[in-house]
């Protein structure tokens, strides 16, 4: 077989333990579709070798009749992932050739359950970017094209890499991480699956960090039940890592029943944006409309503070991050600037900056670095953080209102070309976030499950946001409207 890079995961951990093919089999198939896919520039490091390997332990537990849901299942990871012995620089120059000496405890489950490495994927730099356009590696274009159109098309950001990946069938499933969006706006750009867990669902040790208080990392999937199989080898509570949650992890694929009969979803009227372009109003329709037929009610709710969401995450998450990324001096690992003509180690770390940080990376280095220095901590930091806090309320008072899950478009419009967006006026790419960041925020799980096609053909998402710890129900309510929209398109090879 051939096409086996095409399968779910699902449909290869059957065919894996039914002996119709091989975890060799099916990672080659990977391999050589990766191998095929260089102008997709998905793919910042082949880790053909440890595949293989990888593949053959896979076989070897599957012949013994110990293979977990994952066991043999080729998956992608995202840069941002420190991977034993395999370059992990975070899409960042300042970062060039580390090699970590150990391995993230999110990859760390995976391999555990004998998943197989296929590759590490493109991202935006540090993962500060909603196109995947700042990686020190070039950006990623999507699998998808508009009709007559042969400008390559943004897979969005900043999961970029994995999302491209997935959708192109180089592996059955990637890693991402979400601070503000990152999993789901590229999920649903590129046609796929993605979900951000609550905070502390998964472990972030071995995470290169963004904003310590927003980032997660999550499963993008063909799928919502490959979503679901994903993220239950992925949680749990990690000692290394003191925001991970000290709870069970149920068995996400249990709950997929696509039962949502009773369920009230809430539809928030501060989603309904001036200028949101008709085919994103009428996706959301259709969305009611597909939960109400299988059963849901539908309630309207107010989350009065939405509007401030977007200036306080911009403000909180380059905070985070001014602080996370003065590690990075030149001196201790990564690059360092050329010594000659030196003044100083301030000179040091100023050049070794300026060299190794991308201008989006300064950008938001420098904001952050802004709003928490005197004088301005207060004006803006501290009142940041009330709203946070406001926004957190707005959800729970949402819940305990009696409302399950809350319906919303996942991203204000169908992909972009790449070089269409910023330019000169960043905060136009920040608004791609408009109706993500609310989530990371409250530390709620979300999901973005593809539900139609825009116009021009391209990918549209619907966003599904569910209670703290939620996630066995969210994914059931996303098997609902997955089954209704029965999205099955898929991009035309260009690549």
């Amino acid at each position: 077989m051939t096409d086996l890079n095409t399968l779910t995961i699902a449909e290869a951990r059957d065919g894996l333990r039914a002996r119709r093919f091989s975890a060799v089999e099916l990672t080659e198939a990977c391999l050589a579709a990766i191998d095929r896919a260089d102008a997709l520039n998905a793919v910042t490091t082949k880790t053909h070798d440890r595949a293989r390997a990888m593949a053959a332990a896979a076989d070897a537990r599957l012949a013994a009749g110990d293979a977990p849901d994952l066991c043999g299942v080729p998956i992608g990871v995202k840069d941002l992932f420190c991977t034993e012995g395999v370059r992990s620089q975070a899409a960042s120059d300042i970062l060039r050739d580390f090699l970590p000496p150990y391995e993230s405890t999110v990859t760390a489950k995976l391999w555990a359950e004998g998943a197989v490495m296929a590759a590490k994927l493109n991202m935006d730099e540090f993962a500060m970017g909603s196109s995947n356009e700042t990686s020190c590696y070039g950006p990623v274009a999507s699998p998808w094209r508009r009709p007559g159109d042969n400008r390559p098309l943004t897979p969005g950001g900043s999961s970029g890499g994995s999302a491209a990946a997935v959708a192109a069938d180089l592996c059955l499933g990637a890693v991402g991480t979400d601070t503000g969006g990152s999993i789901r706006q590229p999920a649903a750009f590129t046609g796929i699956v993605g979900i951000k867990p609550t905070y502390g669902r998964c472990s972030r040790w071995g995470i290169v960090a963004f904003a310590s208080s927003l980032d997660q990392a999550g499963p993008m999937t063909k799928t919502v039940r490959d979503a679901a199989i994903m993220l239950k080898a992925m949680s749990g509570e990690d000692p290394k890592d003191s925001t991970s949650a000290p709870l069970e992890v149920p068995d996400f694929e249990a709950a997929l029943t696509g039962d949502v009969r009773g369920r009230r979803i809430g539809v928030p009227k501060e989603y309904r944006l001036d200028g949101m372009p008709p085919e994103i109003e009428a996706l959301w329709e259709k969305g009611r409309a597909m939960l109400a037929d299988a059963g849901a009610e539908i309630v309207e709710i107010s989350l009065p503070h939405t509007k401030y969401a977007l200036p306080a995450y911009y403000i909180i998450a380059p905070a985070e991050a001014s602080s996370n990324l003065a590690r990075y001096d030149g001196v201790r690992y990564g690059l360092r600037a050329d010594l000659k003509g030196s003044e100083g180690v301030t000179d040091l770390y100023e050049r070794t900056r300026a060299e190794g940080f991308g201008a989006e990376v300064r950008r938001r280095v420098m904001i952050g670095a802004y709003v928490l220095s005197a004088g301005y901590y207060d004006a803006y930091y501290l009142r940041a953080q009330k709203v946070r806090t406001l926004i957190k309320r707005d959800f729970e008072q949402a819940f305990e209102a009696g409302v399950d899950a809350i319906l919303t478009p996942a991203t204000p419009s169908a992909a972009f070309a790449l070089g269409e967006i910023g330019g000169d006026d960043p905060v136009k790419m920040y608004l791609n976030d408009v109706f993500t960041v609310t989530v990371n925020l409250a530390g709620l799980p979300a999901i973005s499950v593809p539900a139609g096609l825009s116009a021009e053909g391209l990918p549209l998402g619907l966003q599904l946001i569910g209670k703290p710890w939620g996630e066995a129900a969210l994914l059931n309510d996303a098997t609902a409207i997955e089954r209704a929209a029965a999205f099955v398109a898929r991009p035309d090879r260009w690549w």
